[in-house]
């Protein structure tokens, strides 16, 4: 979208390129080889919503994004997840690894003993399939990786 404007941007126009300038960046098969870079797209898609989010970000072996997908949606603290339905859609799209996600609207960036078990039944189930599951990342004030904190 193309603003002509006779002086200087509105604060609503500048969030509206730099989402656009964040989305042309990590396009379907741009690669995420750095948790700072997965973090801060993810910071991005997450970031500053009123409930909870469940997201996968669909991977190829060269950790090549093939798709980003908000799978599960929630309450302000609670969001059902349900690995069948991860494990569908990472055959549909021929993934061999994810990155699992999801906010925390409270600003919370600790892990809880629900996020801690569903991540593990996630990756039980998936490497049932040859899927490996890169990480868990939590979008809250301060973003926290399960593979940088030894949870995964």
């Amino acid at each position: 979208m193309e603003y002509v404007t006779t002086g200087p941007l509105t604060a609503d126009q500048v969030l509206e390129k730099a989402i656009e300038v964040i989305d042309a960046r990590y396009c379907t098969g741009a690669k995420f080889t750095s948790s700072q870079a997965t973090k801060d797209y993810l910071k991005h898609k997450l970031g500053g919503l009123e409930r909870e989010v469940f997201a996968v970000m669909f991977m190829d072996n060269q950790h090549a994004l093939i798709e980003y997908n908000e799978m599960f949606f929630g309450t302000i603290d609670a969001a059902s997840v349900y690995p069948r339905e991860i494990i569908k859609q990472a055959l549909k799209v021929n993934a061999a690894a994810v990155i699992l996600a999801h906010n925390h609207p409270s600003g919370l960036s600790e892990a809880s003993i629900a996020d801690k078990q569903v991540t593990e039944r996630i990756k039980k189930a998936l490497a049932l399939i040859d899927i490996t599951v890169l990480d868990h990342i939590i979008i809250a004030k301060e973003p926290l990786s399960f593979a940088e904190t030894g949870l995964l």
